[in-house]
């Protein structure tokens, strides 16, 4: 799969896997709804149901800002499977700009349109898409 088609794929799919890590290594995976504009990826944290606003995955992009996104496509039919992967470098943004970013959030999730996130947002900026298909 090119960069191109994995790019594509990957912001076509509703959902991705986040993984981050602390400063000292430890791995950390949660599942993210997201949106694409070039090669940023967008994420915010919303009002679905967490014990806590200050999340590990924001800690995690303070202390270590590499990060790692995952969509994948599955199917009983393997020769369907696919999946794109999205690296780079995460920032949680200042909120003079979060607001572009929740347009594009919005723009993709009808559940956003009555609540728009309005807690944290990150930007990554992808330096590597890779993918693969059956």
């Amino acid at each position: 799969m090119t960069p191109e088609e994995a790019r594509a794929r990957f912001a076509a799919a509703r959902v991705a896997r986040l993984a981050t890590a602390s400063a000292s290594g430890v791995p950390h995976l949660v599942p993210v709804t997201f949106a694409v504009r070039g090669d940023t990826v967008v994420f915010a944290v919303d009002h679905k149901p967490k014990s806590s606003v200050a999340l590990r995955r924001l800690r995690n992009i303070a202390e270590n800002p590499a990060v790692c996104f995952l969509a994948d496509g599955y199917s009983e039919d393997w020769s369907e499977l696919w999946w794109a992967r999205a690296d780079g470098v995460a920032r949680v943004l200042p909120d003079a700009v979060r607001a572009e970013p929740v347009s594009w959030l919005v723009a993709k999730y009808e559940q956003y349109a009555q609540r728009p996130p309005e807690h944290a947002v990150v930007a990554t900026e992808i330096h590597t898409w890779r993918g693969w298909t059956g």
